[in-house]
């Protein structure tokens, strides 16, 4: 008997918090679902903590400004990590996005990954209909902790959280991405727990039923 491909996950983590981080506890809930639904295919996670990705340099800046974006990678520059981390996104079935909102949108640590990642001719192309993504598509699951309300009756503060990483993503050509939150971490304990309760079971609720009606991706 043939022993099934497994199945590819890539999780970045963008919190300073480390293990205290919401946004990593709520992905550990989508790991232990996709576990759970993957069947006899087992999970082989990768791990990435953004906090340890440096930012683009002025050689990276020079190549993208260049008519083309042509360059060569030299161990330890930034072209040369922008070609690991892109290669490492690709080899992923499901990419998970554990990740904190910073002042109503994403943290340093993850936008520095994002300009690693978004990049002219390697990730995504020009055309006279606008920028077309070069990577195939592949689940996108996103974990957000949120200090205060960003939805429902309750929000009282802007989220381009959401909306920037469905951008920038699919200018990659990553289109099928869904988002939970957590929210309401920094309003005391009773409202801590009750977020998680709440974020734990639309997780369940919401892989129970996708993840019941469509086949995992195979292997790219």
């Amino acid at each position: 008997m043939t022993t099934p491909h497994p199945l590819r996950v890539l999780r970045l983590t963008a919190s300073p918090r480390g293990a205290e981080s919401e946004s990593l506890r709520l992905s550990e809930h989508i790991l232990d679902a996709l576990s759970a639904q993957s069947g006899n295919r087992r999970l082989e996670l990768s791990s990435v903590d953004l906090n340890d990705v440096p930012h683009v340099d002025g050689g990276y800046a020079r190549m993208l400004a260049s008519p083309r974006g042509a360059g060569v990678p030299h161990p330890g520059d930034s072209l040369h990590r922008s070609d690991r981390l892109i290669d490492q996104l690709d080899r992923a079935d499901i990419l998970v996005i554990a990740t904190p909102m910073h002042n109503y949108s994403v943290p340093s640590s993850l936008k520095a990954w994002i300009d690693h990642v978004v990049r002219i001719q390697r990730t995504f192309e020009s055309t006279p209909q606008g920028k077309r993504g070069l990577l195939r598509d592949r689940p996108v699951y996103v974990a957000v902790s949120s200090g205060g309300y960003i939805s429902g009756p309750r929000a009282r503060q802007p989220d381009f959280l959401r909306p920037y990483l469905h951008a920038a993503l699919a200018t990659v050509g990553l289109n099928s991405l869904h988002c939970f939150t957590l929210e309401g971490t920094a309003l005391g304990d009773d409202a801590l727990t009750e977020a998680r309760r709440r974020a734990f079971a639309t997780v369940a609720e919401y892989f129970g039923r996708s993840l019941s009606e469509a086949r995992l991706p195979m292997p790219g």
